[in-house]
């Protein structure tokens, strides 16, 4: 399949990359990163990376401004994202095919070429794996900046090496990357800076969290509640993982209201909770996954669920 990949790319001279809304490391590191390589490896090809900015990640790179135009005749790839419900960037179906690189279960399989493979730690360890097929065959090179966004998407989507995703193969590809010149003291301070607002946050969600004898849990953070505390929706991306601290509780979700929706971060400790996500319109991993609703009503069916695969 990666052999699949590298002679589709060869055969287009413009390239679009494409990633889930919302992104994280994983998806800025594996988009971000595949561009690097190809503008590197193919000067004479125009590559581009769509999708709405997230300014929590400007530490890693800014996606740029892609016109419909450039879409036709262009090779789409998306990194990083399960369905197409979640892809950011309305223009890629304009584009002349389209290749699906993920790691997250194949719920939806779309794509005219597809490479998903669910044992990898991350999209960026993926792409890291094309890199070595280009490499071998057409004389790849790495370099610096694409080593350190693939770096960032792997330690971001294993918890710096810490969840069970984390592989013997994975540890290799880190070590390979930091053979680059790329600082990684200042890589981690962007990943993992806490705004002292957001640990009030955190003490606020402790407090106010539910959680019924099944040990399903969950907390609403309203909009008057962010600008309470003085965060954004995205701040709140580092604060998903608070509840798993908590002694008893199976799985959690956090809603976070925002302008037009309320975000629906769902994790778990056991029960596989990526299928709830897709009934509403998310996905991710059996065990970190996303969606999103649009009224507290409907964010009250999410729990309801939720505690029923707890019981």
């Amino acid at each position: 399949m990666r052999r699949q990949i590298i002679d589709t790319i060869e055969k287009y001279n413009r390239i679009i990359i494409h990633r889930h809304v919302r992104p994280d490391p994983d998806a800025y590191g594996s988009q971000m990163g595949l561009k690097e390589l190809l503008q590197a490896n193919y000067p004479e090809k125009e590559v581009y990376a769509a999708g709405t900015h997230e300014e929590s990640l400007t530490y890693l790179a800014v996606p740029d401004q892609v016109d419909r135009l450039l879409y036709e005749g262009a090779l789409v790839i998306i990194t990083d994202t399960g369905n197409t419900e979640r892809i950011d960037g309305e223009h890629y179906m304009a584009g002349d095919l389209r290749i699906k690189i993920d790691h997250h279960p194949d719920a939806d399989p779309y794509g005219d070429v597809k490479w998903v493979d669910t044992t990898s730690s991350s999209t960026s360890e993926m792409i890291y794996s094309l890199f070595e097929e280009g490499q071998e065959h057409d004389g790849w090179k790495m370099t610096t900046a694409a080593a350190r966004l693939l770096f960032a998407g792997i330690v971001g989507d294993t918890g710096r090496f810490m969840f069970p995703s984390t592989t013997e193969q994975t540890f290799e590809v880190a070590s390979n990357l930091i053979k680059f010149d790329f600082d990684r003291s200042e890589l981690f301070a962007g990943m993992y800076e806490v705004k002292r607002e957001l640990l009030h946050l955190k003490g606020y969600i402790y407090q106010h969290f539910t959680m019924d004898e099944n040990g399903a849990a969950f907390v609403k953070i309203d909009k008057a509640i962010l600008e309470q505390f003085g965060v954004t929706a995205s701040d709140t991306s580092q604060l998903v993982g608070a509840l798993g601290d908590v002694n008893g509780i199976c799985a959690w979700t956090i809603f976070i209201e925002e302008e037009d929706q309320i975000r629906v971060r769902l994790r778990s400790k056991g029960p596989v909770i990526n299928q709830l996500a897709a009934e509403f319109g998310g996905g991710g991993h059996p065990l970190a996954s996303g969606a999103s609703v649009h009224s507290w009503e409907e964010a009250d069916e999410v729990i309801a669920k939720l505690k029923q695969l707890c019981m």
